[in-house]
């Protein structure tokens, strides 16, 4: 068990749920800083580390992108951090697809911040996905969060950073999804079940979802399910210890369908169960049931 405070570095877009994600964190009780330039992050964390008894939160925006290094990404950057205080940083990304970030503008009557006189939304997007691409391309963890209610939002930061958690090792996150939405943007591993029989096509069925255990039913009578949940399995005991070894503390995996309500909901449960049976830190999620 180690006395390290938690140190969260948290980026991503304009409109993807920092504000969210802030007050989150600090309901949790970390103390959190808003927009600090990321040069300034390494000198004042680990000067101010031995201080501080709360963990710690910093929200990086792209608007400050002037104080970067243009020699340096900031997540080189953000490397030179080496408080004795605190473990080392875990980078959150919050992403959002392009639909739902311009909606969320249009909604509450804000203006993207990188909008001027000569860039219009659609342009303020790209670039700031250009700016922050770095971070997101070496975050710790990707949190998409296109369709996610704010409260849902906040349900998944307090299972990955809770204090509980905190010592709990890899948390493997199961998504189930519908390939016709989508692939979900913070898988690391995703898995095609379209191959098994669909209750789609069966009429008394189509209403109902893989949480019905008639649906459960349905689709562990494929002679196909068994043998899939073996290898399903074993793949992920043998790959989850190997993630540990490596550092990583998250990882996703999405198990996909066509519409994400029926194979995937049940294949996603099934495999969730297992894994917590074999005392695994799992958490489940069906997208398309929210």
């Amino acid at each position: 068990m180690t006395n390290k405070k938690k140190l969260v570095i948290i980026s991503g877009l304009s409109g993807s749920g920092k504000t969210i994600a802030a007050a989150t964190f600090e309901d949790m009780g970390f103390y959190c800083i808003s927009n600090m330039p990321p040069a300034l992050i390494p000198e004042i964390i680990n000067s101010w580390g031995e201080g501080e008894e709360r963990n710690v939160a910093v929200i990086v925006d792209a608007r400050i992108n002037k104080f970067f290094n243009p020699h340096m990404s900031m997540f080189q950057k953000l490397e030179e951090i080496r408080s004795e205080a605190y473990t080392k940083p875990i980078l959150l990304y919050l992403d959002t697809g392009d639909d739902d970030l311009i909606r969320r503008f249009k909604e509450t009557r804000r203006k993207h911040p990188l909008v001027d006189k000569s860039t219009g939304i659609y342009d303020a997007i790209k670039k700031e996905r250009e700016l922050t691409a770095d971070m997101r391309d070496n975050a710790d963890v990707v949190i998409d969060t296109t369709g996610l209610e704010p409260e849902s939002l906040r349900r998944t930061l307090r299972e990955l950073f809770a204090e509980e958690a905190k010592e709990s090792g890899l948390l493997i996150s199961i998504v189930s999804f519908g390939f016709k939405h989508g692939v979900p943007q913070d898988a690391d591993i995703v898995f095609d079940v379209r191959f098994l029989d669909n209750p789609y096509w069966v009429p008394e069925l189509r209403e109902m979802n893989g949480t019905d255990p008639v649906i459960r039913d349905f689709v562990f009578n494929d002679p196909l399910t068994e043998p899939l949940m073996e290898k399903l399995t074993d793949l992920i005991e043998f790959t989850a210890p190997q993630y540990a070894k490596e550092g990583k503390a998250y990882l996703t995996i999405a198990i996909g369908c066509t519409g994400g309500h029926h194979r995937s909901v049940v294949i996603a449960s099934a495999l969730a169960d297992i894994l917590r049976r074999e005392n695994l830190n799992v958490r489940l999620e069906h997208r398309e049931l929210r």
